[in-house]
């Protein structure tokens, strides 16, 4: 069996997430700070880890290189509400697996849970140009949209679907590519 560990502050969406989960096939634990979530890993060990990026007065990719260090083998996805090609680049550098920004559907984290490989993209000039505040809403959504594009294999009218919209409005929307600036 698959057992998950569950490192979120927001008792409300880790026992959420837990209870969605658990319905497909994991085994599940939730923590809600840095300092326990060391030692339930260590007592659980876990196979896959959901690690929220800001818990409470840390953060969680702190977590992640002593984490990686006990469980080599553990498939870790950091999730986050403050989306940054920098801090996804920093966490996949610091030995996550996968990076997905919240609010998260079901199927994605299943997707990122059961991925083999990191999906993380990142283009070269849009690195060196990303601060670390959080992404403004637009670009933010059209991200989201290419994250759930990718997670059906570039079939548009499965993504507009999963995302409750119409297939043209989603066709509009990956027209319109957000600039740097507007970030």
């Amino acid at each position: 069996m698959k057992k998950l560990l569950i490192i979120e502050d927001d008792s409300a969406l880790a026992t959420i997430l837990a209870r969605r989960l658990t319905r497909h096939g994991f085994e599940c634990r939730t923590c809600d700070n840095a300092s326990d979530s060391l030692l339930m890993a260590r007592q659980f060990t876990p196979t896959h880890i959901i690690l929220d990026m800001k818990l409470a007065q840390s953060n969680g990719l702190s977590l992640i290189k002593p984490l990686r260090l006990q469980l080599p083998h553990v498939y870790m996805v950091l999730l986050t509400g403050f989306a940054s090609i920098a801090t996804a680049v920093e966490a996949i550098r610091l030995g996550a697996d996968n990076y997905l920004a919240k609010p998260v559907d079901t199927q994605t984290l299943l997707n990122a849970l059961h991925s083999s490989s990191t999906t993380l993209s990142v283009e070269s000039d849009e690195f060196e140009a990303i601060t670390e505040q959080p992404l403004n809403p637009k670009r933010l959504e059209w991200e989201h949209i290419q994250q759930v594009l990718a997670n059906n294999n570039g079939n548009v009218s499965e993504t507009a679907r999963q995302l409750g919209m119409h297939r043209r409005t989603l066709q509009r929307k990956l027209l319109k590519k957000p600039t740097a600036d507007n970030r």
